[in-house]
């Protein structure tokens, strides 16, 4: 992913908002969100080069998803799959805190990333390039190619309007709207993260249209406080225009609600 907006325990009726564009290269094929044949409790779309994920949810109500930290002077094209790493959390049962606990000792291996861990009781956040793990607290929150709430201007205007959507019934259309602005960042408030100009102009609207590189999908997710499970997907085609759209429902087990 290049954008998580998600809040957390921030609604009495939502434990968990996820509102998510995964951007990648249109040439690196995906499968859209499904439940995996291997992994039947995963609802996730699927990397199908390294087989990993970007985010992914589980029938009991784990999550997880992963953001690439961008420094492209550090990059190691010989370093292992940071998708392997949301599947091995949903797979798990381990605690957030617990399993990045078990990751830091090999983190240095993977390229910088940022990643996201729920199981429903807590939330946490860990990078490999920050030292320890974050208990994530309630509220609105944002995650793009950095770390958690750095002050981007789309993390900023994603941040602002997910809590606006709040206020209001819920509505995944609405959520996917906001996803889809295309507006880039004045100038004079990018970051220097070391891409160049252009492509830090490129890389700051919500959602990047055109071009071999650009928002290859749209995720909505919604974990009620009741335990009602909703996903949304909308994939897009490399000229920008939508080319799919999925939704799956289900509860979580009555352990895991409460």
């Amino acid at each position: 992913m290049c954008l998580i907006l998600f809040a957390w325990r921030a609604h009495p009726e939502h434990a968990l908002v996820v509102a998510a564009n995964r951007d990648e290269f249109f040439d690196r094929p995906a499968s859209p969100a499904a439940y995996w044949p291997d992994r039947p409790q995963v609802l996730a779309g699927r990397d199908l080069t390294a087989n990993g994920t970007w985010l992914g949810v589980t029938r009991s109500g784990r999550f997880a998803a992963i953001t690439n930290y961008r420094n492209p002077a550090e990059r190691n094209p010989a370093a292992p799959s940071r998708g392997r790493l949301v599947v091995d959390f949903l797979a798990a049962a381990q605690s957030p805190i617990e399993y990045f606990g078990g990751v830091a000792s090999q983190a240095h291996e993977y390229n910088g990333f940022s990643m996201l861990a729920a199981d429903g009781r807590s939330l946490a956040f860990y990078s490999n390039r920050e030292d320890g793990v974050r208990d994530v607290p309630p509220g609105v929150h944002g995650l793009s190619n950095h770390l958690l709430n750095t002050p981007w201007p789309k993390v900023e205007k994603g941040r602002e309007r997910l809590g606006a959507l709040l206020e209001r019934r819920f509505d995944p259309e609405a959520c996917l709207q906001l996803l889809d602005d295309s507006e880039p960042a004045h100038d004079r408030h990018l970051p220097d993260t070391g891409v160049g100009m252009e492509w830090e102009r490129r890389l700051s609207s919500i959602r990047i249209v055109g071009g071999h590189y650009g928002t290859r999908c749209s995720s909505v997710l919604r974990i009620g406080t009741d335990g009602a499970v909703e996903f949304w997907e909308r994939t897009y085609a490399p000229d920008g225009g939508a080319s799919g759209t999925v939704h799956y429902a289900f509860k979580l087990p009555v352990a895991a609600a409460a």
